[in-house]
């Protein structure tokens, strides 16, 4: 079985919890391949005893699956990494809230267990994707989580023309404005005042930043919706972003985000659900009194 690992900048602390995911991985005969940038990590602290290969993401091996080591910014790395392989991905979480990468430190072991006898259901995920004629991003140009254009500086509000499917939406006067996809609903545009949406829904959220009408608020529209862009301000610089990647760019760069025509394929293990997460990440429906 040939297996991927990714993940982020450990300490010496964290050391002996990511060297037993490896005993794991390495009992079973595990061919593993690691990213350059953890491989570089592993190495600092002396991790001689397990042998992997070095991936580059733009010359992936036939993966059956990716582990992700670290949060969610590292499970969207990842995501960036296998592209439209639709290769299946584990997030084991490091960080913080980890509402992507949702197996814990706890479960680890047994997680792995599930993993390497093939337990487990794949839950498909959309993405979007944004094309330009700039040609931004490259072959990167998809995001799972969200697409923004906000403003580079601290200067004014920016002026965001917006388009469905050709006709005028709305010109948002605001800091700048995301479209999430339902897995992204609970990032950014959760922060911005936008609605929790079921990964299954078939839908985009445009949530506005900041905007300066205080009656304008987030939509929901179809993700068969083609979205387009035009944007003007005082600056002549703004900034886009794919989850974590960004660009700069000018009021003459032509935006449009679409549905991408592939998905990413997260491991899902027997008693965790997207419903079970909300409640447990976001203490959602909790009351003290009870």
């Amino acid at each position: 079985m040939k297996i991927g690992v990714h993940g982020k900048e450990f300490t010496r602390q964290s050391a002996p919890f990511i060297r037993r995911i490896f005993e794991i991985l390495s009992h079973h005969g595990v061919e593993l391949f690691v990213s350059q940038k953890f491989s570089g990590c592993l190495k600092q602290v002396a991790f001689r005893e397990f042998k992997w290969s070095v991936y580059q993401p733009e010359s992936l091996p036939p993966l059956e699956l990716l582990i992700s080591i670290g949060g969610d910014g590292t499970l969207l790395e990842s995501v960036a990494h296998i592209g439209k392989t639709e290769i299946p991905v584990l997030g084991i979480n490091t960080g913080r809230l980890g509402f992507l990468a949702t197996i814990s430190r706890e479960e680890t072991e047994q997680a792995l267990e599930h993993v390497l006898q093939k337990s487990y259901t794949l839950d498909r995920r959309a993405l979007l994707r944004l094309d330009t004629d700039q040609g931004l991003f490259g072959n990167m140009n998809f995001a799972l989580n969200d697409f923004t254009v906000v403003k580079k500086d601290t200067s004014a509000m920016i002026t965001i023309h917006t388009f469905i499917d050709g006709e005028f939406l709305n010109s948002y006067w605001a800091d700048g404005i995301i479209v999430s996809t339902p897995t992204g609903s609970t990032g950014y545009s959760l922060s911005c005042g936008g609605p929790l949406i079921s990964p299954r829904s078939g839908n985009f959220v445009l949530t506005p930043v900041s905007p300066h009408n205080l009656t304008v608020r987030p939509i929901i529209v179809s993700d068969t919706s083609e979205i387009s862009f035009r944007v003007d301000g005082r600056s002549k610089k703004f900034l886009v972003t794919l989850d974590s990647r960004f660009a700069t760019v000018d009021n003459t760069v032509k935006l449009t985000v679409r549905k991408a025509d592939f998905f990413v394929n997260l491991i899902q293990l027997e008693g965790h659900h997207y419903f079970k997460t909300l409640r447990q990440k976001l203490n959602w429906g909790l009351d003290l009194r009870n």
